[in-house]
């Protein structure tokens, strides 16, 4: 690439004009329709039992019931809707924070800029590993580009100078000068760059709650086929058990799952963005609280990645200036690297410039080195690695004994394929580096350094920052690497990440990772909890699922709480469906096989799935404990802990129903006795299983106190007035509260002895 520039771009005042005149370089999203989304909900599988149950209601002439159910679906779809245009606000929100950042040419100046503040006319500069952000013309050499964002293809393709290239499509390699052509919706992508993966697979948490839902499932379906079988040889009406049987399952079908899980990590999204924290994934927030393993690169994370060069040798028979003004020709001043700004700040202290530059091609990963052609006899330039350097070094140039290799990284110059002269650059840990690594610790995360450096020099910096271990170097690491005691892995190239990733999940754990670079992309995309650091390029930033907007390792930590607040409230959430769940069904069948009817009306079951849920949304918001290790999904003791709940509740009610019956209760007035059973007990649950505490110490959040409230007073006034279910006295209400009261107690004895043997 030219660095004496024939092509001016714009100037400010030309650039603000035509902003004016054209508007950002993004498009409109599709606003989110709240109408559209109901219907969307109105017509799902969950709905589609609930609706076929309506229609037997309403052929059998029970408008009430119908009506319930009406009110049901209705809940179900509006609700929905509403918590998938807040967790959409969020994201969106988010997403327009992660603009990439381009390198425009402006009033005869390169700066940085957001890509949206783009205009038609621009002269921007494109590297390896960015994303197209607008349609251009390469105007000053080729580039190799992945276009499956547009295309669908995986294969790369190559661009050449005068050709176009389009926006949303990924340089993989390459350097070029491009002059904008197209912005906004008239790009050929027409639509915004996002970075936020809103389709991303699910975590760990909703394929554990997938299978708990299927067991649940099957359950239903054993119970719903002993009662028709019953029902049949009792001689009993199949159609009237219908719309009870639809309702079996859908006591089962979390309605609420996906809104409580958008609520609790949205709120927790919207708590990080104010710590500087983007989530691109909603997921990575809770695998954060299950990550015990976090892969750290040592360069601008653990260290400020500002190098400095501590230290020149001269291998030549130049002067020192004339090899360092060599050096400074060959570093890239469009688009410089940490290396090559401190080469260049390092020849501005000594008031040396750069040799006049004929042709340039940047730093290539792949090479090893930059190439600079200068001079009338156009001679090459390198600057790069050492190591590669000496490879291609025809004289052998000795290098001096006094050369201290462990003092920081090596760059070399060379010319004509004759080393000219040795930097020593020199990178410090960050202030607050150890502070941040032993409150990791502290956390139960083990952080282990990757670094490119050799043993030593990574060994240094680990002891320094409180990494207590060995390093070991990449080719050393093995499946009988005792992870517990590893400070560090160096000699680590961008290509190792991936199967590092993959080695530590084999061997059993939730892995983390931070990464900067397009060859940390795949090891992004491969862990459970992969972060994009402040500097990160388009392409990990897209891969991740957390994207850091401050350096250092601070906001790891803030990423950690917001994990173990939506573990607690999933928790609390998880054992909370399977308790009620499976006492309800089994109460349900208990009446039915004993006595012959259904304990609990239609109206009542439907009230009863109302409202559960209507205070499971809330949970999102709830007041945590934020324990100091990693948590662990166990689905055996989930079942354990969910099984005493059940167990007590379905015990005890079947006891309650049997009594009732036995006093000369009314079938209506044994459903409304239950359906305050219920209801009671499963706000009960709520507040016993959200603390390890006892229930009555521990203060939920003002929503979830409001909700549960709320809950209490309308089961009650239901219950006392009789409005859509059989009215009760008031000593069965109280006697019924004081029941489920004195079991709660009970049954917190219980819990807090299970969670003492955890």
């Amino acid at each position: 690439m030219d660095k004496q520039l024939t092509l001016g771009g714009l100037s400010r005042q030309e650039a603000e004009i035509r902003l004016q005149q054209n508007g950002l370089n993004e498009v409109s999203e599709t606003k989110f329709n709240f109408w559209k989304a109901i219907l969307i909900r109105l017509w799902e599988p969950s709905a589609w039992i609930l609706e076929t149950a309506l229609v037997i209601e309403i052929i059998l002439g029970k408008e009430i019931q119908a009506g319930f159910i009406v009110l049901m679906l209705l809940f179900a779809a509006v609700n929905g809707a509403i918590q998938s245009g807040r967790s959409n606000k969020v994201l969106h929100q988010l997403a327009h924070e992660l603009t990439p950042q381009v390198s425009v040419f402006r009033s005869k100046q390169w700066q940085k800029m957001d890509a949206k503040k783009l205009v038609v006319g621009d002269l921007i500069n494109l590297r390896s590993s960015e994303i197209v952000p607008a349609d251009v013309k390469l105007v000053s050499a080729d580039l190799e580009l992945d276009e499956s964002s547009i295309t669908g293809e995986s294969n790369s393709v190559k661009r050449q100078k005068g050709e176009q290239a389009f926006a949303g499509t990924e340089v993989v390699s390459g350097d070029a000068l491009a002059i904008v052509t197209a912005t906004g919706i008239n790009s050929r992508s027409g639509k915004t760059i996002s970075l936020v993966n809103q389709n991303s697979a699910p975590g760990h948490l909703q394929q554990l709650l997938g299978k708990i839902i299927g067991y649940l499932a099957i359950l239903d379906a054993i119970l719903a086929v002993i009662m028709i079988i019953v029902a049949v040889v009792r001689h009993e009406n199949l159609i009237e058990m219908l719309p009870f049987l639809a309702m079996l399952f859908i006591a089962t079908i979390p309605i609420a799952m996906p809104s409580s899980f958008a609520v609790a990590n949205s709120v927790e999204a919207n708590i990080l963005s104010k710590e500087d924290v983007l989530v691109s994934d909603l997921s990575g927030i809770q695998e954060a609280a299950n990550m015990d393993v976090l892969l750290v690169d040592k360069t601008g994370t653990i260290t400020v990645n500002r190098p400095q060069v501590t230290a020149f040798y001269n291998l030549s028979e130049l002067t020192d200036d004339e090899v360092i003004r060599n050096a400074v020709s060959a570093a890239d001043i469009v688009n410089p690297s940490v290396i090559d700004q401190a080469i260049i700040n390092y020849a501005a202290d000594k008031n040396d410039r750069s040799l006049t530059v004929k042709q340039f091609q940047p730093f290539d990963a792949t090479i090893g080195y930059s190439v600079a052609i200068v001079g009338p006899d156009r001679q090459s330039i390198y600057l790069g690695a050492l190591k590669r350097l000496m490879t291609i070094d025809d004289g052998q140039t000795p290098i001096p004994a006094t050369v201290d290799y462990n003092a920081g990284r090596t760059v070399a110059v060379m010319r004509s394929n004759r080393l000219l002269g040795i930097f020593v650059l020199q990178d410090q840990p960050r202030a607050d580096s150890t502070a941040s690594i032993q409150a990791l610790q502290e956390r139960g995360v083990k952080v282990v350094m990757l670094t490119g450096d050799n043993r030593k020099t990574a060994q240094i910096i680990a002891n320094q920052v409180g990494l207590n271990g060995t390093v070991l170097p990449f080719a050393d690491l093995n499946n009988d690497t005792a992870i517990d005691k590893l400070a560090g892995i160096a000699e680590v190239v961008p290509e190792n990440k991936l199967a590092m990733v993959k080695q530590f999940q084999r061997r059993g754990y939730i892995v983390g990772m931070t990464g900067d670079g397009v060859n940390d992309a795949p090891a992004l995309k491969q862990a459970e909890v992969g972060i994009a650091v402040a500097n990160a390029v388009d392409l990990a930033k897209r891969s991740a699922k957390l994207v850091l907007m401050t350096d250092g390792l601070s906001s790891i930590v803030k990423i950690l709480d917001s994990g173990h607040r939506v573990y607690q409230r999933m928790m609390t959430w998880t054992i909370t469906k399977l308790s009620r769940t499976a006492a309800l069904t089994m109460l349900l069948t208990f009446g039915y096989l004993v006595f012959r009817f259904m304990p609990l009306t239609l109206n009542a079951m439907i009230l009863v799935a109302i409202l559960n849920d209507l205070v499971t949304l809330v949970l999102g918001t709830d007041n945590t404990h934020i324990t100091l290790q990693p948590e662990k999904w166990n689905l055996s003791n989930l079942s354990k802990v969910a099984g005493v709940f059940a167990s007590g509740w379905t015990i005890v009610g079947a006891v309650f129903v049997t009594t009732l019956v036995k006093m000369g209760y009314s079938v209506g007035q044994v459903s409304t006795g239950l359906y305050v059973y219920l209801i009671f007990s499963a706000m009960l649950t709520i507040l016993m299983t959200r603390t390890t505490r006892a229930f009555w110490l521990s203060k939920p959040s003002l929503s979830v106190i409001i909700a549960i409230t709320l809950n209490c007073l309308l089961t009650l006034l239901l219950a006392a007035l009789g409005w859509g279910i059989t009215q009760i006295s008031g000593v069965l209400i109280g006697m019924t509260v004081a029941l489920t009261i004195i079991i709660a107690m009970v049954l917190t004895l219980i819990w807090k002895l299970i969670n003492l043997s955890r």
